[in-house]
């Protein structure tokens, strides 16, 4: 019986995607299925629902006949049930055209596992698995019903590219009717190199245009330093340090942020830095958090938000712990970050935007030499009373 661990192994490189992270804390295995397991599989599959396959609500005598004609086993097909840490059989996957260079599969998770992470780690033990193959496989794809966003997100948090989009190509006997179908794939190259090569669309023009830019692929530190500051980006980990700050400083807070209107709860915080984790190697938003490097303690949060690579232009956001208020540990921050933008990034402009009675972040804008290009009225709502607020842009261009 062949059992694939769930852990990446020396030399693997796991896709960079969204979600990595929460897909390496799951501990899942995969146990090759035996013909022995006949009754367990046909359980399997008629005791939950399939809305986005061709049988919804599959029957024991369906299943029995796909069993006796090879369809979970034989020299093209492997089947393998999908186990988690608590030995308990969460999924199925089947992988066929095994002797073709290019296999495909077909993945299923039962109704009370899904959306809980499941998918996107079997997906990636999958690809693992076919790539690992002596025969050296050049390519994994997969299909599905275009409205199975469960399925797509799974596929794209796991390095697979969408390929095709194949217009009514999909039979619901249930609805007798055709949907939408899309299919994903991921290359051996891909798979070696850690990466998600995006297809070139505009066939026509692909030989003269540059391959597009992927931030993704962008190779920049996650920490820096200033004088007395380690600037380095936000972890989960962060997140009892970040619970106490916040707890203490609330009353503060509350006038200017949005998540500071509400009591804190720790839980949240580690949920939203599990997030911010994902966002940071996905470049979407770059959260970063600020230490004291003399004793490790946690001043506060900052970062580069409202990205936009194409223009290169970024916004700086920030808070401290009101412990560490007025002894300029935020605008060292802001300076260094500045800094970071334009050095490393090679941003184009840095924005600064605040609430024109917010008197600390319009000193730090000023401070630093931000440039007030405007005023927008009436332009967001206050967290307190309701009432519309104006916004203050200050700025730094590339010289």
């Amino acid at each position: 019986m062949l059992i694939i661990g769930g852990s990446i192994s020396q030399g693997q490189k796991p896709a960079a995607v969204e979600g990595a992270e929460e897909m390496e804390d799951l501990v899942l295995k995969l146990i090759e299925w035996t013909m022995e397991e006949q009754e367990q599989l046909i359980e399997f599959m008629t005791t939950n629902s399939w809305p986005y396959h061709g049988h919804e609500h599959p029957v024991r005598a369906l299943i029995e006949k796909t069993i006796e004609e090879g369809g979970y086993q034989s020299d093209q097909v492997t089947t393998f049930w999908i186990v988690n840490d608590e030995e308990t059989q969460v999924g199925l996957v089947k992988i066929f055209d095994l002797q073709d260079d290019i296999p495909m599969f077909d993945l299923r998770i039962a109704d009370p596992y899904r959306s809980k992470g499941y998918g996107p780690k079997a997906l990636k033990m999958t690809a693992d698995f076919v790539f690992s193959l002596p025969e050296q496989k050049i390519r994994l794809e997969g299909n599905t019903r275009h409205d199975n966003f469960a399925m797509r997100k799974a596929f794209e948090r796991t390095g697979f590219v969408k390929e095709a989009h194949l217009r009514q190509a999909w039979f619901s006997p249930k609805e007798n009717r055709y949907y939408d179908a899309v299919t994903y794939g991921m290359t051996r190259e891909d798979w070696q190199a850690g990466i998600a090569t995006p297809v070139m669309w505009d066939d026509a023009l692909a030989e003269l245009k540059e391959p597009p830019f992927n931030p993704v692929l962008l190779d920049f530190p996650d920490e820096f330093e200033s004088d007395r500051l380690l600037i380095r980006a936000a972890k989960r980990d962060d997140a009892a340090q970040s619970y106490e700050a916040i707890v203490h400083s609330i009353e503060a807070f509350k006038p200017w942020l949005p998540f500071a209107q509400n009591k804190p709860e720790l839980k949240n915080i580690e949920a939203n830095l599990i997030e911010a984790e994902a966002n940071f190697k996905m470049r979407k938003d770059l959260r970063l958090h600020f230490f004291l490097k003399e004793t490790g303690e946690f001043i506060g949060s900052t970062g580069l938000h409202r990205i936009d690579w194409d223009v290169r232009k970024f916004e700086i956001g920030y808070w401290v712990d009101t412990r560490f208020e007025g002894k300029g540990f935020v605008t060292e921050a802001v300076d260094r970050i500045t800094r970071f933008a334009f050095e490393v990034l090679e941003a184009n402009r840095v924005e600064i935007r605040c609430d024109p009675e917010n008197v600390r972040s319009r000193a730090v804008a000023e401070r630093l030499g931000f440039e007030l290009e405007g005023i927008m009225r009436k332009e967001s709502l206050s967290k307190i009373d309701n009432r519309l607020r104006d916004t203050c842009i200050y700025a730094k261009i590339k010289e």
